[in-house]
């Protein structure tokens, strides 16, 4: 039985990444801009029904939904090739198109409003899973609409399908460029709050990452979005390859995702992939094997987020995943794990058995790679804490001075007091403080600690355990 899953696409980025993703997933299937099966796929041994769906029609339609609160992205789409994949019911637009002008604050209040139109859709594509297994949302955490809509919608399907994981692939603004939010701290603290309190498991994509692979690794001197979200759509495409193209193991979410995340609250993963090249490179492929791709994914200029991975002596892995495709013989796997491991390429935590888990994956029959082998890697490590280390001290500066206060304080929650800053920099520092007692042998009792406290949710902590054990 497939276990469905729904993708809720949020906002101007959370649209852009989505779109790109649906060119991938119809490209590896052999399903055309129309959602009309070609006829040279006839392999059917992967599972098109994780993602898609069949109209009576037997067009294959996604299961998706989209929405923003300004039409600028949507109705790109909706002029594209692919206007005619997506279902139309799922595509909401905000009456005014107004936008939530970079605002945290309006994206959240908007929200609010269009709840039951939301949650309409929302629930009528749950309603026609048989064995829906969760939700991936897709959405940047420094404009409006993504942060602040987002921010809401993941409170509310908590609260409607507790039982069901919710992943989120959130995009993290890039810190070497000035940015034209000047209020982008404001909204990635609040957002990263939800993001603790109401996620199973974020995806963390680093724009400053991004472009440094793109111009590095890639050469390419201004990358454009499209070329980025390339980036991010191979990312999410391969590390959904075994729900598609289902093995023995990890062949649903919660296979994916259990095993990277010991606790509720370390649940921030970085990724890697390799190899990564751009069509003019392709002339020059080198030799890939199982060993080169695996070394090269513990490389931190392979890594798409901007944390000193190796630089600092005491952070450390929590846990890897790497997804490993192409044409892979079991045993060079095991050689590869032995020579990682003699070389001490990967530094784990001190407090619990760690090694790297390898998953064999098939390549779709109808791309044509140049690579014989290449890999993701999904990585639980404590020095993403200094991004969100990176958040906390814009936001100091920018709540010291009181700056730009006012447009927050037009919204009903803000409207009385600013607590709810203060709540969101509690939670974030408390998380930042939990990744630094990761990389210490002691974080088992240190957690046992601050969960008589109850600063973590219990209920939280219920619901996560009995997915598990479910």
């Amino acid at each position: 039985m497939p276990r469905e899953i729904i993708t809720l696409q949020l906002g101007q980025c959370g649209n852009q990444i989505g779109m790109e993703f649906w060119k991938q997933l119809c490209a590896e299937h052999g399903i055309n801009p129309e959602g009309i099966l070609e006829d040279f796929a006839t392999e059917g041994t992967d599972r098109k029904d994780v993602f898609f769906y069949q109209a009576d029609d037997e067009h294959y339609i996604p299961r998706a939904v989209l929405l923003d609160l300004e039409p600028r992205v949507i109705n790109t789409i909706m002029n594209s090739p692919y206007r005619n994949l997506y279902n139309p019911e799922n595509v909401y637009l905000s009456k005014d198109g107004g936008g939530a002008g970079n605002n945290w604050a309006s994206g959240y209040h908007q929200g609010e409003r269009l709840y039951e139109e939301v949650f309409d859709i929302i629930d009528r594509e749950a309603d026609g899973s048989d064995s829906l297994e969760g939700f991936v949302l897709c959405h940047s955490i420094a404009g409006g609409t993504g942060s602040g809509m987002g921010s809401y919608i993941l409170e509310k399907l908590n609260d409607r399908f507790p039982k069901k994981l919710i992943q989120t692939y959130s995009v993290f603004p890039n810190q070497e460029e000035i940015s034209d939010v000047v209020v982008q701290p404001y909204n990635s603290i609040l957002t990263l709050k939800r993001l603790t309190q109401n996620a199973d498991c974020v995806v963390v994509l680093d724009n400053t990452a991004l472009h440094r692979i793109a111009a590095e690794r890639l050469h390419i001197e201004t990358p454009t979005f499209t070329q980025i979200n390339q980036l991010v759509s191979t990312v999410m495409s391969v590390g959904t390859t075994t729900l598609r193209y289902p093995g023995y193991m990890n062949n649903d979410l919660i296979g994916l995702i259990a095993s990277l995340i010991p606790t509720p609250r370390l649940h921030f993963l970085m990724t890697g992939y390799t190899p990564l090249t751009t069509d003019a490179q392709v002339a020059n492929v080198r030799k890939t094997t199982v060993l080169d791709v695996m070394r090269r994914l513990l490389q931190p200029k392979n890594m798409m987020v901007s944390t000193p991975v190796h630089r600092q002596a005491n952070h450390c892995y929590i846990s890897i995943l790497n997804i490993i495709q192409g044409e892979v013989d079991p045993t060079q796997v095991h050689k590869s794990l032995q020579r990682i491991r003699e070389r001490k390429l990967a530094q784990f935590i001190p407090w619990g058995p760690a090694s790297i888990q390898v998953a064999l994956s098939r390549k779709s029959p109808y791309i044509q790679t140049a690579h014989r082998v290449s890999g993701l890697m999904l990585a639980n490590h404590t020095s993403i804490s200094t991004l969100f280390m990176r958040t906390i001290q814009q936001f100091d500066k920018l709540r010291k001075r009181e700056a730009f206060l006012e447009q927050f304080r037009k919204e009903d929650m803000f409207r009385d007091s600013l607590d709810e800053f203060e709540s969101s920099r509690e939670v974030l520092q408390q998380l930042v403080d939990e990744y630094q007692a990761a990389t210490k042998p002691n974080y088992i009792t240190w957690a046992s600690g601050i969960l008589e406290k109850k600063t973590i949710s219990c209920d939280r902590l219920t619901q996560f355990y009995s997915v598990q054990v479910r």
